[in-house]
């Protein structure tokens, strides 16, 4: 048995409805420098596309899912990476969360690299060193 408090699920867990990345059921990675943010809604998902624009400041938004296999892969590496680039902001948006906000989207993951508000690259599927590549030419 555990016993600690982890991000695992227990049986009154699994009746709630946790978003964003609290409600992937992974274990992840701390975040150390506060840059990596969660949207739960398409509001929340619209209002961080603004502060994005807004402060031009570097970001990443990886658009996964939770039923995708290859999303929950990828994701603890993303969020391993948000240490290692602390001044890039990194986004996961939950596609089934964000319906009207994330339309567009064809596959998961879907990475979309901002610079100067302006988005400047995006990158199909997994591959943490190609994530990771990615991030260092961006950052």
């Amino acid at each position: 048995m555990d016993g600690g408090g982890g991000a695992g699920w227990s049986g009154d867990e699994a009746n709630t409805t946790t978003k964003g990345l609290a409600g992937t059921g992974l274990e992840l990675p701390e975040n150390r420098h506060g840059n990596l943010k969660s949207a739960s809604s398409d509001q929340n998902l619209k209002d961080l596309l603004l502060q994005i624009k807004s402060c031009k400041s570097p970001a990443v938004i990886n658009y996964g899912a939770s039923w995708c296999r290859v999303c929950s892969q990828i994701l603890p590496a993303f969020c391993q990476l948000s240490n290692s680039f602390p001044k890039l902001s990194f986004i996961y948006a939950d596609i089934d969360e964000c319906p009207e906000t994330t339309q567009h989207i064809r596959y998961t993951p879907t990475f979309h690299f901002y610079r100067e508000g302006e988005r400047v690259d995006e990158m199909f599927g997994a591959g943490e060193e190609r994530l990771h590549d990615r991030l260092w030419l961006h950052s």
